[in-house]
């Protein structure tokens, strides 16, 4: 009884330590980066947005690079990448959708040290396009985290893990991503990232990206980025816009009813 009852004690404690609805939006976007926060409980969050690349020589418009997260339960989360539409305007490059992507997340912090982490386990199921998307179900494990630090600064970054045991040649990528981030005021932010994707029996992909976003209110966010490319195996750049937004309480009706 005394080990279920600190059992009990200790997840209540970390409950209370993840996000409610009184806090500000967090977003996985416009970074590479994904928040290392879930979404409240009852909260469902859409974010949402467009981007247009450059890539020897062809041109790209993809969106809408919608993502959906719903909070089920103290620091869990369940999220899908919605199918993206990339539109090739120029050759070379082909237009296709995307797949979809169903996922968990569960925020295991506050980590000793003010460090938040979480892990997500997802999969890219193959609904897309083959030669968008590649061959055969994708599943990813992944662990963001964020580290605030004094005067609006913090650090982030993240590790992801794909496998791809449809393809031939490059079955698993590892991607790896830094940021430096300043909160300049109560509702503007300002950040710089580094992204690198190492595929096995290839070049990597790199790039720096930066950019901002902008809390219209608690639950609504508009951001922009733009990125440029480290190495002839990235885009040239990538200009993108997106919006967010959260609505709370879905699930309060319950609570009222004794349920």
């Amino acid at each position: 009884m005394l080990f279920g009852l600190l059992m009990v004690c200790e997840t209540e404690a970390r409950a209370d330590s993840c996000p409610s609805p009184q806090d500000e939006i967090a977003t996985d976007r416009p970074d590479v980066t994904n928040s290392s926060l879930v979404v409240p409980v009852g909260s469902f969050q859409s974010e949402s947005g467009v981007n247009f690349s450059t890539r020897d020589g062809g041109r790209t418009v993809d969106g809408a690079n919608t993502r959906w997260r719903l909070g089920v339960a103290p620091c869990l989360e369940l999220l899908v990448d919605l199918p993206t539409y990339l539109a090739n305007i120029r050759a070379p490059g082909n237009s296709g959708f995307t797949d979809a992507a169903p996922a968990v997340k569960w925020q295991i912090s506050p980590a000793p040290g003010k460090i938040d982490l979480s892990m997500v386990v997802g999969v890219a199921l193959p609904t897309g396009a083959a030669n968008i998307a590649g061959r055969g179900a994708q599943p990813y494990l992944q662990f963001p985290w964020s580290w605030e630090l004094n005067d609006g600064w913090g650090l982030s970054g993240m590790f992801t893990e794909f496998f791809r045991p449809g393809e031939l040649t490059t079955s698993r990528v590892t991607e790896t991503t830094f940021v430096f981030e300043k909160k300049l005021t109560e509702t503007f932010s300002l950040f710089t990232e580094y992204v690198g994707d190492y595929p096995e029996n290839a070049g990597p992909t790199q790039l720096i990206n930066s950019g901002g976003l902008y809390h219209l209110s608690r639950t609504q966010q508009v951001d922009f980025h733009v990125a440029f490319g480290l190495n002839h195996n990235s885009p040239a750049y990538l200009l993108g816009v997106g919006y967010s937004v959260r609505f709370d309480g879905l699930f309060a009706s319950r609570h009222h009813s004794g349920f």
